[in-house]
């Protein structure tokens, strides 16, 4: 595998996991924010590739560590931006968001060897991770996201193009403060997990 990207916002109060707050003020939901990209671009930092790269809505923070390229996203809806993450590598490549910190380097080493692509199924009818031997913009742009038929569709594109489709696990996704309980059991040793209890309400800690 080539490259690894992540597709992420900078964690900041009111833009980031709005549908945390509540029962999360703005400022904790950025927090877990923060936590769940911390977790994420340090799975990735232990994946044995030879690019990693930081798609970023907003500016890198002390949360980034080294040893990643960053692009600014484009402006347009999210099938636009992947498109536009993809056609900034060559070679085969994984695409991941930042909603999902209990993913592992394990989970993210790949071997492209008999297929053309990786399809990552979301819990919430999306996907989490999309990794294509031969990066093509073309594939993602159109396809509806934030839609519970989001995973579907994409998939069904991928089979459309002919190509070889493997399937990494279902995860799901921290949207939700349900979801954020339930991925820091998954992950209890992260980061999230451990500013999940310290934001957490007194009878959930």
């Amino acid at each position: 595998m080539s490259t690894v990207v992540v597709i992420a916002k900078e964690p900041r109060p009111g833009r980031v996991k709005t549908r945390l707050a509540p029962p999360f003020t703005p400022g904790e939901a950025a927090e877990l924010a923060e936590a769940a990209l911390a977790d994420t671009l340090a799975a990735v930092a232990a994946v044995p590739v030879a690019r990693r790269l930081l798609a970023l809505d907003g500016a890198p923070g002390p949360w980034l560590p080294p040893g990643f390229d960053v692009v600014a996203q484009v402006p347009g809806g999210l099938d636009e931006r992947l498109a536009d993450a993809f056609a900034h590598c060559t070679g085969p490549t994984l695409l991941i968001g930042m909603d999902t910190p209990q993913v592992t380097a394990g989970l993210l080493t790949v071997d492209f060897t008999g297929c053309d692509a990786y399809f990552g199924p979301a819990e919430d009818g999306g996907f989490w991770a999309l990794g294509l031997a031969s990066p093509d913009p073309v594939l993602l742009r159109g396809v509806p996201m934030s839609s519970p038929v989001t995973g579907a569709v994409q998939r069904k594109r991928l089979a459309a193009a002919g190509l070889r489709v493997r399937e990494l696990p279902r995860l799901r996704d921290v949207d939700t403060a349900a979801d954020a309980y339930a991925v820091a059991e998954l992950a209890p040793h992260g980061r999230f997990a451990a500013r999940l209890a310290r934001c957490a309400p007194a009878g959930r800690r």
